[in-house]
């Protein structure tokens, strides 16, 4: 108890303006319209994020066990005077640059990479910031051959106790585990227009309707938007995007991004390493819970 209310009172005096915490009203688009727009082909991807808020990207590559995945980026950055570890789903804007990328969804050793680069920055004593962007981890059988669910638990796991500050921004799709993989922060950020879910609608209506002409209909039921998950205290704050999406102006977006994550390194970086984590278990552990009514 002690411990959560010295975090208050200490966020209380530092923490910048946190108008992005409570958002304006909600999107009048429908969730799946929303999917639609999260997957925007002229959607910013990762790689526009690293050249816009970012400076002096020194890229890393490979997990010390088996390849080098394009599907995750990573690597030293300075973000508005803050020296990071930036790594982020690595979608690409064409067939190819797809297809080199496996479209944004890892496989096992893009996952160990991540972790890899959290524990070098954890030894640098660097905050981590993460930004996901992907349909979900890749279900292709080489990939369970090399562990691919035994990864990203990992990764979940190992990402409860860094200790260093970690911010997580959703930039497009949070798809299932393969957004957890990198998803464990002391600051869960969404887009407006982005999405966050256990199941991508699709694959939800083909479980739950055996059709995937559902996908609306699941997309309604997931809750998978931003104020939605808001709502439901899933994650901390929104980020309003300009016009009709995040690709309609680059720079507008990119400057929201890069503010907010400055903002919240300043209140972080000054939080003792031992609240810092109790207050990341207590965050997690609060998810989920329901009250019954009687």
């Amino acid at each position: 108890m002690a411990i959560t209310t010295g975090l208050k009172v200490l966020e209380k005096e530092q923490s910048p303006s946190k108008t992005a915490k409570r958002p304006g009203q909600p999107s009048k688009l429908s969730p799946w319209d929303i999917v639609k727009v999260s997957r925007h082909s002229e959607r910013p991807v990762f790689e526009d994020y690293i050249e816009l808020i970012s400076t002096g990207f020194m890229e890393l590559h490979g997990d010390r066990y088996y390849a080098d995945d394009r599907a995750i980026r990573g690597g030293f950055a300075h973000i508005d005077g803050h020296k990071v570890m930036l790594i982020g789903h690595n979608k690409g804007k064409n067939t190819n640059q797809n297809v080199e990328r496996n479209f944004g969804m890892a496989k096992p050793e893009g996952y160990r990479k991540a972790l890899r680069l959290m524990k070098l920055a954890q030894r640098f004593n660097l905050p981590v910031v993460t930004m996901i962007d992907t349909p979900g981890a890749f279900p292709g059988m080489e990939a369970e051959e090399r562990g691919q669910a035994e990864s990203i638990a990992k990764n979940i796991t190992e990402m409860a106790g860094i200790e260093v500050p970690i911010i997580s921004v959703v930039i497009g799709e949070g798809g299932s585990g393969g957004a957890l993989g990198i998803g464990v922060g002391d600051r869960i950020v969404m887009l407006s227009n982005a999405i966050y879910s256990v199941i991508s609608p699709e694959g939800c209506a083909s479980i739950l309707w055996r059709d995937a002409k559902y996908a609306p209909d699941a997309a309604r039921a997931l809750n998978l938007t931003a104020h939605a998950l808001l709502k439901h205290d899933v994650i901390d704050a929104i980020i309003d995007e300009p016009g009709e999406g995040a690709h309609t102006n680059y720079k507008v977006i990119a400057e929201k991004v890069k503010k907010y994550i400055s903002g919240q390194l300043k209140v972080l970086s000054n939080i003792p390493v031992e609240i810092l984590l109790q207050e990341r278990f207590e965050k997690y552990s609060a998810m989920g819970k329901f009250e019954r009514l009687v």
